[in-house]
């Protein structure tokens, strides 16, 4: 049977249909809107457009995006599209397409695709990590997504940065509430404070591959936190395997020197851990939105 699946961008929709073996019959995207009936409506589009393409009727679709469902209210909640807060997302959609819809965290749907058949395939507990405009996390664990009692599991993000220096101490403002969690040191918008120029974070990697020190200083000081972060989850969960996903994660050199600024702040011994890039790229969250039924 093919399989329908939603990435819910927060600039663009991509709608998919996968054959059994995971190759596409369809793919199409569309731009994002910023208002909630349109966001409905972009989604029926793009997903009408997959069903012409793939030659069949979606029986059922999973949707990846941002935030998540309080499974108590079935409302939106943490989405940074905010006029998806508070909605209750899937059931509207199941309304208005007319069949039923299963949605997760993006990050979520980064890792049952990772983990399925991608980078992470035959490794247990995976934990994928979203390093891009914003921070999340997601896990699967004996060929499952764990969402947790409240479907928060996952959400690395908006974790503290442990073990903080005076001068990290309380840290940055957080969109959330909070002070100094993850996102605020990790993310693109946090690498490109950091470093204080002005610059984008693509632009910095580009000015680092150049060998200009200051560049090269702030991305050494994003992999060192992001090495302290990742030991939290590591000693928490001990995954076989940690995939890189987002804008960030792709790095040159982040994956391939992370373990070792991971290994000191271990409580193992002989700690070992594949460091992954995604094997489907941007594609890995439709993909694993496509898949979400299975789980």
């Amino acid at each position: 049977m093919i399989a329908f699946g939603i990435d819910l961008g927060g600039t663009k929709i991509e709608a998919a249909a996968l054959y059994p073996d995971g190759t596409f019959a369809a793919r199409v995207r569309r731009q994002t809107p910023t208002d909630y009936p349109s966001t409905l409506e972009a989604i029926a589009g793009v997903l009408e457009e997959a069903e012409q393409q793939a030659g069949a009727r979606a029986a059922r679709l999973g949707v990846g995006g941002p935030g998540s469902v309080n499974p108590h209210t079935g409302r939106m909640r943490n989405a940074n599209s905010t006029w998806l807060n508070g909605r209750t997302l899937p059931e509207d959609l199941t309304r208005r397409l007319g069949r039923p819809v299963r949605y997760a965290n993006d990050a979520d749907c980064l890792a049952v695709s990772e983990a399925r058949d991608g980078a992470a395939a035959g490794r247990d507990p995976v934990f994928a990590v979203v390093l891009g405009t914003g921070v999340g996390g997601g896990l699967v664990m004996d060929g499952r997504l764990v969402s947790g009692a409240n479907g928060i599991a996952g959400e690395w993000g908006h974790c503290p940065l442990p073990a903080p220096t005076p001068l990290e101490t309380p840290g940055p403002d957080c969109w959330c509430g909070r002070q100094g969690c993850l996102e605020t040191w990790l993310s693109g918008p946090a690498l490109a404070n950091h470093d204080g120029r002005g610059l984008t974070a693509e632009a910095i990697v580009a000015r680092a591959s150049k060998a200009d020190p200051h560049a090269r200083d702030s991305l050494s000081h994003h992999a060192e936190r992001l090495a302290r972060g990742l030991a939290s989850v590591v000693n928490l969960l001990d995954p076989g395997a940690i995939v890189l996903g987002g804008g960030l994660g792709g790095m040159p050199g982040l994956a391939e020197g992370l373990a070792d600024r991971i290994r000191p702040h271990v409580f193992s011994d002989d700690w070992r851990c594949e460091i992954l890039r995604p094997r489907f790229g941007d594609s890995s969250g439709v993909r694993g939105a496509a898949w979400l039924w299975d789980q």
